[in-house]
This record gives structure tokens, C-alpha cells and sequence, in this order.
């Protein structure tokens, strides 16, 4: 079996959010979603569940973060390019998330940063191949040793 990540997400309502992530191009799976869970597929790799609380709660003896108000993580996706990440964050945006700050363009690396209806913090990314492979321009300078 090939290595997976699962990422599970408390909701409010279920339905409603499901409708936000396929509205940013995640696909539901039908065969792991009911009334109180969505399964939805970002790629062979990567599902997003979407748990709402009540069903959460069965899963850990914790309080509930309200990631409206408390940060506890931020999800990064790579995208093959910066109008990728222009897309997803604008879809994101008509489908009723929001931005919690503008764009960040750092040359070898473009970011945005999107919130779905319960708060949760994504952040879509594109980086320049060769950054990817050598770190960023300021890093792949002092490792050669060209750095003074």
C-alpha cells in the first residue's frame, strides 16, 4: 500500500462543507461519506475528512479547537504553477472561505493563503523547480560557497 496521508477536519455542517471542497476541486468519495463524515480525494495520495464534531469527538478525548479563533496547523499544497494557486484561492473565495492575507511573492516561491467555512488554514504554493531541488536562492548561494 503506498504511503497516504489522511487529514481530518472538524466541521460544523457537513454538507455545506463538502459542497466548499469540491467547489476547489477535491473530489468526494461516495464509498467513505455519510451524514457525518466526507471523504474527499485531493489525489491518489492526499484525503481530506471531513468530520463534523459530534463524529470528531468520538475520536479523541481533547477539546475541540474552533480554528475560526485558534490556529493549530496550516495545510500546504504544491501547485505546478502561480495562476494554480491564483485558482484555487479564488475558488476558495467564491465558495465562501477567506483570505486571511494577500499574496506573497518571494521570486523563487509564490504563496496565498485561503481559510475554509470553519476556519481551517490552507496554503497553495508553487516553487520554482530548481529552488525545490536546491533550496532557495539565498541557500543554494552559501552551500556552493559563493556566498562571502
Amino acid at each position: 500500500m503506498p504511503k497516504m496521508i489522511f487529514v481530518n477536519l472538524p466541521v460544523e455542517d457537513v454538507a455545506k462543507a463538502t459542497a466548499f471542497y469540491e467547489a476547489i476541486g477535491f473530489a468526494k468519495n461516495p464509498k467513505f461519506s455519510n451524514e457525518h463524515a466526507s471523504s474527499m480525494v485531493w489525489s491518489d495520495a492526499i484525503y481530506v475528512m471531513l468530520l463534523g464534531r459530534d463524529f470528531y469527538a468520538t475520536f479523541t478525548p481533547k477539546p475541540i479547537a474552533d480554528a475560526r479563533t485558534t490556529s493549530g496547523a496550516l495545510y500546504a499544497l504544491a501547485f505546478d504553477s502561480k495562476a494554480d494557486v491564483d485558482t484555487i484561492t479564488e475558488a476558495a473565495i467564491a465558495a465562501g472561505g477567506g483570505e486571511p492575507h494577500g499574496p506573497e511573492d518571494h521570486g523563487f516561491m509564490y504563496s496565498r493563503a485561503f481559510e475554509d467555512l470553519d476556519g481551517n488554514g490552507w496554503g497553495p504554493f508553487w516553487m520554482d523547480p530548481a529552488a525545490a531541488e536546491n533550496g532557495p536562492p539565498e541557500h543554494a548561494s552559501a552551500s556552493d560557497g559563493s556566498a562571502q
